[in-house]
């Protein structure tokens, strides 16, 4: 995994806009309607090839594919494992709730968008495993091909997988005695996928926004104790899966759910951090621009990352359209480097993806480019400023 020796290097959280003809395909794929998955696979190639190459435009060191070949970070993996059926509601997300005029707000906003709009989940009904290795190694391999033909253009390159505890929590388990073991089952079926990641010599991403989402949705009735101890279990299942991944090519991502809301039932980064200190990982990939937890950098005062860890500082806010200055970012950047206390262990990314669920960003597409240029800019005063 790199470090930023010379300069602050630049990354991004995962999802980038996709094009609206890919988003119809999603769209109509979700809501049942008959669609040749030639043409998904076709549209999905295209607007990769697109996002690679704007990425590598950009200036973006650490890149990826985009996520373009998914409809959505977990979704998509009802495609590839076995067990699930049906559908339900997820929880509410308790803020959302706590004040009804933003929630009608929010769902007139929704009207007439592109995409899976609606996000409902399926069911575990069955034993959970991987389909065929070979779908785990497909996506990982056009991205390398991908990469290979155009002679490189990134310093480094990642893919995301989604963490065995935001499936666990999205799609709901009608089969397993015990959420120990339907973990456990999910934690080896997106092995084969963390692996294939790796084998193509990518970094791997592991996206859990679980981590701290499911303290205002799963377990927003209970005490914390109960949802600790579900971090616990989830990040002991997370260490399951990588056992054959080394350290330093695994970061985590970790969020409180990619939506423009209140927030103001999140869990505190405080509350968490000593569990998540005990994934066996590189890097962490943290939220550190939007309104809510542009202060939470500072818990690294008392409990710092490790020395061959690194921490990839959201500084950009991917919920809103404004362009952040590259001065503001670079100030931001300053900040966090000042508590760490070694700029080769922090790079510049974003809070989360611009796109996670294919349609419901909030960002344009135009809009969200630019947010990544002036990313880069300012990661480029921060160096000059650091270095």
């Amino acid at each position: 995994m790199l470090r930023s020796e010379k300069g602050i290097l630049t990354t991004h959280t995962g999802s980038l806009p996709r094009p609206h003809a890919l988003l119809q395909l999603y769209g109509r794929r979700a809501r049942g309607e008959v669609v040749e998955e030639s043409a998904i696979e076709a549209s999905g190639r295209d607007a990769m090839h697109a996002a690679v190459r704007g990425q590598i435009d950009v200036g973006i060191d650490v890149g990826n594919n985009g996520e373009q070949q998914r409809e959505g970070f977990f979704l998509y993996a009802q495609r590839r494992l076995t067990g699930f059926g049906g559908s339900w509601r997820r929880w509410a997300r308790q803020d959302v709730e706590r004040y009804p005029e933003y929630k009608r707000m929010a769902e007139e906003r929704e009207v007439g968008r592109e995409g899976v709009t609606s996000l409902v989940p399926p069911c575990v009904v069955s034993e959970v495993r991987y389909r065929d290795p070979a779908l785990a190694d497909a996506e990982p391999m056009e991205f390398r091909q991908t990469l290979d033909g155009l002679g490189g253009g990134f310093r480094e390159a990642f893919m995301s997988v989604p963490s065995p505890g935001i499936i666990a929590s999205a799609c709901k388990n009608l089969h397993y005695a015990s959420e120990e073991a339907y973990l456990e089952a999910l934690a080896e079926a997106m092995r084969l996928e963390y692996e294939a990641v790796v084998n193509q010599g990518l970094l791997l991403q592991v996206d859990c926004p679980d981590l701290a989402l499911e303290r205002h949705r799963s377990y927003q009735d209970q005490q914390e104790a109960p949802f600790l101890g579900f971090v616990e279990r989830t990040v002991a299942a997370i260490n399951y899966a990588l056992r054959n991944v080394p350290r330093d090519r695994v970061r985590v991502h970790v969020c409180w759910g990619n939506y423009e809301g209140p927030h103001d039932c999140d869990v505190p980064l405080h509350t968490i951090w000593p569990i998540l200190r005990k994934l066996n990982v590189g890097g962490f990939v943290l939220p550190f621009a939007n309104g809510r937890h542009a202060h939470e950098f500072r818990v690294f005062e008392k409990m710092p990352l490790a020395d061959d860890q690194i921490i990839v500082a959201g500084v950009i806010d991917t919920l809103t359209n404004f362009v952040e200055h590259p001065e503001t970012v670079a100030e931001r950047l300053v900040r966090v480097v000042e508590v760490i206390g070694n700029p080769s262990q922090v790079l510049a990314g974003t809070d989360c993806g611009f796109d996670s669920t294919a349609g419901q960003g909030r960002v344009a597409s135009d809009v969200a480019w630019a947010k990544l240029r002036s990313l880069v800019e300012g990661a480029g005063i921060a160096s000059a400023r650091l270095y």
